[in-house]
């Protein structure tokens, strides 16, 4: 089927240039699913029966670019209206197609239940009904991402929550309607637990006296810096995702941008590609959710760590990049996502072929991240 062809047999939608995923209630995502099966039905009862293919938003970065807003500072990644299928008759599709169904069955039910799951409960789920089909996390993450981009609704409208590792500390009052105030000055070292339930983030009456946001991209860095109480030598609000970013803690970074449009976003992390693709993760959304990516993107800086911090850290603290980073770093260049003085910044990298981690820092004393942090901040030393 041809691409024009199948932008016309698109379930739900007229052709347009950029594509998103809509915030459904349950009763719009269950008769989404039902129209697509009665035109399933439709094609395999008709004189002359096929089974049809399943037409999917394209998610990879041919497919992809950069949405710029008029209003604000905001980038976020997008997609057009470009399609691939899964289909029944090609052998290397067939069982993609197959679950692309369980799993908008599975949706269904659980819709019409009235229930909220996790993606981890919801392959444990489906590894017990049909465990030829999802035999890893992987393969139901991407059959998630193609029932969004066959419904054209997001994934929090399916029914499926998002599994949240971030924390936040610092100057900031968290109520959750009917709830008692939380003050995240005084939530212990490990901070405030951001839940994965989008609604309820959606929910939050949000206060604070903060001058900055920070984001820090290691635990124990956030921890180090909780221990030492940052966000008292400088009024901030600290959050970290513990690693690469899930969609929980992106919305609550989206939401604490929202609630706080002056306050500036700066990003912690490590020099090397890995980091600046986190960085990027914050910023723009990431390709594989493009259809949703607007909804999560702020306007985050590059604190640190950068080419320009490297005079202070010993050359023996810095290691040699690995085959990982070069991959990454590739992947980075070639796309549209970064702007010149970051790519400038990585094009630095490579050339030297050295990565350095934040705890590089420690060669100064335990206590020098915090001066390292207030130092750059006070010189506006981010980009």
């Amino acid at each position: 089927m041809a691409i024009s062809d199948l932008s016309r047999s698109s379930l739900f939608f007229a052709d347009q240039r950029l594509c998103s995923a809509d915030i459904l209630s349950p009763s719009e995502v269950r008769a989404r699913i039902e129209i697509a099966v009665l035109n399933f039905l439709k094609s395999i009862s008709s004189p002359d029966p096929f089974i049809p293919d399943l037409p999917l938003i394209c998610r990879d970065g041919k497919n992809a670019g950069i949405r710029r807003s008029l209003l604000t500072d905001v980038s976020s990644v997008y997609v057009s209206h470009s399609f691939i299928t899964r289909s029944l008759r090609g052998p290397g599709d067939a069982k993609a197609f197959i679950r692309v169904w369980m799993v908008m069955e599975l949706c269904f039910r659980i819709l019409g239940d009235g229930k909220v799951v996790t993606q981890r409960e919801l392959f444990y789920k489906l590894l017990s009904d049909w465990p030829d089909y999802f035999s890893s996390q992987s393969l139901v993450n991407a059959t998630v991402q193609d029932v969004v981009a066959l419904l054209r609704c997001s994934r929090q409208s399916l029914g499926i929550m998002a599994s949240s590792r971030g924390a936040v500390i610092g100057r900031l009052l968290i109520q959750v309607p009917g709830h008692e105030i939380v003050d995240c000055t005084l939530v212990g070292n490990s901070g405030y637990a951001i839940t994965g339930d989008l609604n309820v983030l959606s929910k939050l009456v949000l206060s604070s006296d903060a001058r900055y946001i920070i984001v820090v991209e290691k635990d124990a860095i956030f921890q180090r810096l909780a221990e030492d109480q940052l966000y008292n030598q400088i009024p901030c609000i600290l959050i970290t995702a513990k690693g690469y970013p899930d969609i929980a803690t992106r919305f609550f970074l989206h939401r604490l941008s929202q609630a706080f449009p002056s306050l500036p976003i700066l990003a912690l992390v490590d020099w090397n590609p890995a980091g600046l693709a986190i960085l990027c993760t914050y910023k723009f959304g990431s390709i594989k959710m493009g259809l949703e990516a607007y909804r999560y993107a702020c306007n985050v800086k590059w604190l640190g760590l950068r080419g320009n911090d490297l005079y202070i850290i010993p050359q023996h603290s810095m290691v040699q990049l690995k085959a990982r980073d070069l991959q990454i770093a590739k992947s980075l260049l070639s796309s549209d996502l970064l702007q010149d003085i970051y790519r400038e910044e990585l094009g630095f990298m490579v050339e030297m072929g050295k990565r350095v981690e934040i705890e590089a820092l420690y060669c100064n004393g335990f206590e020098y991240l915090g001066k390292y942090i207030v130092k750059k901040i006070v010189q506006c030393d981010y980009i």
